[in-house]
C-alpha cells in the first residue's frame, strides 16, 4: 500500500522511496548476473579433466579410477618389507597422461589382491634429487620413469619390475608367484570398461 508518495515494505514498519527500491532490485539483478557469468567460466573437475594431456587434474586415483582410497597407501615399503608381506609398489605422477591412463589397472589389483599384499602407490616427486637408504626406500627401485611397477615378495626379493603401460595379466602373474595363490588356468584376461566420460576400470576374468 502506497501512503503519501512512499512505498510500505514488508507488511507494515519500514518504509522505502522509489529510488532506493529502483537501487535495491538493481543491484539484486547485477548481483544475479554476475553470479551466472563467473559460474560460466568455472568449469567442474570433470570437464576440465583429461586422460591424455600432462596437466595436473588432482588425485588421479579418485578422477581417473573411481578409487581415492588408493592413496595414500595403508603401508609403507619398509614396513611391509619388515613384516614379511608381498608389496607392489607403483611410481606415478599425478600430472602425467601414462600414469592416468595406468590408474585403472592399480584399482584392479587393488581389487583383486587388497587382503594378500601391500599395494603402495607412490609419486615421484619426493624420489628425485636424492640419495636412497637401502633396500626399504622405494627410491632405490625407481629408474626414472613413471608408470613403473614393482613387485616383491615376503623375503624382500623383486620377482616383477616393469615400466610403461603394463598389462594388469602380466602384474597378475608375478603377484600370484608372490604370494604363492594360484591363478585361474590360463591366467587372468583383463578388459577395459569405460562408465563415464572420465572414469574406467579394468576387469581381470
Amino acid at each position: 500500500m502506497a501512503r503519501n508518495g512512499r512505498c510500505l515494505i514488508g507488511g507494515g514498519s519500514g518504509l522505502a522511496s522509489p529510488r532506493s527500491l529502483l537501487q535495491g532490485l538493481l543491484s539484486s539483478a547485477l548481483g544475479v548476473l554476475l553470479a551466472t557469468a563467473l559460474l560460466g567460466l568455472m568449469p567442474t573437475a570433470a570437464a576440465q579433466a583429461s586422460l591424455t594431456s600432462n596437466s595436473y587434474d588432482g588425485n588421479i586415483y579418485a578422477l581417473y579410477a573411481g578409487n581415492g582410497s588408493l592413496v595414500p597407501p595403508r603401508s609403507s615399503l619398509a614396513q611391509a618389507l619388515a613384516d614379511r608381506r608381498p608389496a607392489v609398489l607403483v611410481f606415478y605422477l599425478d600430472d602425467d597422461a601414462a600414469s592416468k591412463q595406468f590408474s585403472a589397472v592399480v584399482s584392479e589389483l587393488q581389487r583383486l589382491w587388497n587382503s594378500h599384499i601391500e599395494l603402495i602407490p607412490l609419486v615421484t616427486d619426493p624420489l628425485q634429487n636424492r640419495t636412497d637408504s637401502g633396500p626399504g626406500d622405494p627410491g632405490s627401485y625407481w629408474h626414472g620413469q613413471v608408470p613403473q611397477v614393482v613387485v616383491f615378495d615376503p623375503q624382500g626379493k623383486v620377482i616383477f619390475d616393469e615400466q610403461g603401460a603394463v598389462s594388469v595379466d602380466e602384474i597378475n602373474a608375478a603377484v600370484s608367484l608372490a604370494t604363492g595363490i594360484p591363478l585361474p588356468d590360463g591366467g587372468t584376461r583383463s578388459a577395459m570398461e569405460s562408465f563415464n566420460e572420465v572414469n574406467s576400470e579394468v576387469v581381470s576374468r
